[in-house]
């Protein structure tokens, strides 16, 4: 690896909106999310799936041999 090309990783300060904070390594010493595994509905089990076409129903027919 090259000399003096690489930047310097510092810890990281992240915080959400919804109030989460934690840290990490980073170029930047603070970061600032607007969504974040703790409040984002993918993990929290609160998203929903929205089939207005069909789709699921059909691959589920298509493949319930």
């Amino acid at each position: 690896m090259k000399e003096g090309i690489h930047p310097d990783y510092k810890v990281a300060t992240v915080s959400c909106a919804c109030g989460e904070k934690f840290t990490t390594k980073s170029t930047k010493e603070t970061l600032r999310l607007d969504i974040c595994s703790v409040c984002h509905p993918f993990f929290t089990g609160k998203q929903k799936l929205i089939d207005t076409e069909g789709r699921v129903d059909k691959f589920r027919k298509k493949y319930a041999k």
